[in-house]
């Protein structure tokens, strides 16, 4: 039955076998989603090794929770997603630093190693710096320390010494501008 399925939609049937001590039907959700969710870990980490340990912190609670899953709640992929999520931030606070965001698009896709490089150094990345520098100080400054440095939102609240909510608003707005610049 496991080697039959090939959509992300058959997830949900791998699960509810997971669910009944299936490892076949682990091995089969991790086949299909392990390079995308090595992404999601790898992106909120930026360290290969720890995104690796935290794909595998994900698996073993997905072999654990796996008949919590609820397809009328969501997708198996977006729940799959965000217990690797979770598992990354859970190793990110234990190093001390933490670099959540509230996209849950963001890290979706594998990144290769040389990938940002590439982009830096093409036309869409002088793009960016074009539109990072017709932000306004306040947005471009909130945007560069929660993507380029890392931190989280209460982190740069704390370093800017504004309410938290302020500083969600800045980066929201100009993650807003920027994609209106970008398109």
């Amino acid at each position: 039955m496991v080697a039959t399925m090939n959509a992300p939609t058959d997830l949900a049937p791998l699960l509810a076998a997971v669910a009944r001590g299936d490892r076949a039907a682990l091995r089969g959700v991790y086949e299909r989603q392990s390079v995308r969710l090595f992404g999601v870990a790898n992106a909120i980490l930026r360290d290969r090794d720890a995104a690796a340990d935290a794909l595998q912190d994900a698996f073993l609670r997905v072999a654990r929770r796996a008949g919590q899953f609820d397809p009328a709640r969501g997708s198996a992929e977006a729940w799959l997603a965000a217990i690797v999520r979770h598992a990354a931030l859970d190793i990110a606070r234990a190093r001390g630093r933490e670099i959540p965001t509230d996209d849950p698009a963001l890290g979706d896709q594998p990144v290769e190693a040389d990938a940002l490089d590439r982009v830096a150094a093409s036309a869409e990345g002088r793009r960016l710096r074009d539109c990072l520098a017709a932000l306004e100080a306040k947005n471009r400054e909130g945007i560069l320390l929660a993507f380029v440095h890392g931190l989280s939102h209460a982190q740069i609240a704390a370093r800017l010494e504004i309410p938290l909510g302020t500083a969600k608003a800045w980066i929201r707005r100009g993650l807003l501008r920027l994609r209106e610049c970008l398109a």
